[in-house]
């Protein structure tokens, strides 16, 4: 009984992004690896959170481990701009201060996410971008990448078909590669935490920026009401305020976390965007919500199996 008490409460929640993940796209093969890796690591953010974990440290911890899988568009992986380069952005914030460290349009930098944390721990910013955050990453001894790296011959293929067609891409065309990356989680102290990356949109401007970097955007977490991760058509994203509308809406409009999170999509739908979040409460609701045909996502709390999902038909 005592055991189940300590860890009351304890959720965790991850998405790999929304988009057209569909049966017919989507290689059995790819399909089993997307759920493997899911529940793995379902089941060491659980294991930690129940260690002690904080949440900001597991959802920290979940999002590295998806920035260096090839599979996701976030670190390894990340889409490529229209001058074949990896430029990517990240974000963390603490539920319990709200206390918060993103950076944007970064290089090299292997994990962007690790970067993020050492923006909210160095406390003086908040979000930095480009060359000074990769200058700030040196002084903190941040890990950097060689180029190479980064990138893999399914986001090679991604940007030739982008360019042929003349558009800026958010469709998974090919079956290797999925979205943006992003935890959220509330440990056994009840504190929320929230984490989200990006290598953003296939032939994207350089300097092109999404929502995953923008507090109250892409990502946002209050232990007063939520912690939320985005992923989806940015722009739209940022013209809504996505993260904070679905923190607005529990804060101010006695909402459910689930009509909190179809109310902050709909205006996103308004603006001619698609996309979903994982988020999860105060008490530790969880829902993951999307418009786009699938999206790639999971969710454990104590005492219960991991569930993981890809397509829009499953629970």
């Amino acid at each position: 009984m005592m055991h189940a008490s300590t860890h009351a409460g304890i959720s965790l929640a991850l998405h790999g992004g929304a988009g057209r993940i569909l049966r017919e796209r989507t290689q059995a093969a790819r399909d089993a690896e997307l759920r493997a890796t899911i529940e793995r690591l379902l089941g060491d953010g659980l294991t930690r959170l129940e260690a002690g974990a904080t949440a900001l440290d597991v959802v920290q911890a979940l999002v590295a481990a998806l920035e260096d899988d090839p599979q996701f568009n976030a670190g390894r992986g990340s889409a490529l701009t229209s001058e074949a380069v990896v430029e990517m952005d990240a974000a963390l914030m603490d539920g319990a201060s709200r206390a918060a460290g993103a950076v944007a349009c970064v290089r090299g930098v292997r994990n962007p996410i690790a970067l993020a944390r050492a923006v909210l721990e160095d406390g003086q910013h908040v979000l930095l971008v480009g060359a000074g955050a990769e200058r700030f990453a040196r002084e903190q001894g941040v890990a950097f990448a060689e180029p190479s790296w980064f990138v893999t011959e399914e986001r090679r293929a991604e940007l030739e078909s982008a360019r042929s067609g003349g558009r800026v891409s958010l469709d998974r065309d090919e079956p290797g590669a999925f979205g943006t990356v992003g935890a959220v989680a509330r440990d056994s102290s009840g504190h929320l935490a929230a984490a989200t990356s990006t290598g953003g949109m296939t032939n994207q401007r350089p300097g092109r920026v999404g929502d995953s970097p923008l507090i109250g955007a892409g990502t946002w977490a209050d232990d007063a009401t939520c912690a939320v991760s985005a992923t989806g058509h940015g722009e739209a994203f940022m013209r809504a305020a996505f993260a904070h509308e679905v923190d607005a809406a529990l804060r101010l409009g006695a909402f459910s976390l689930r009509a909190a999170c179809d109310h902050a999509l709909a205006r996103v739908a308004a603006l001619g965007g698609a996309g979903g979040c994982i988020a999860l409460s105060a008490s530790g609701e969880l829902v993951a919500a999307f418009t786009t045909p699938g999206m790639v996502r999971g969710s454990v709390r104590s005492g219960a199996a991991p569930i993981v999902a890809l397509y829009g038909d499953e629970a």
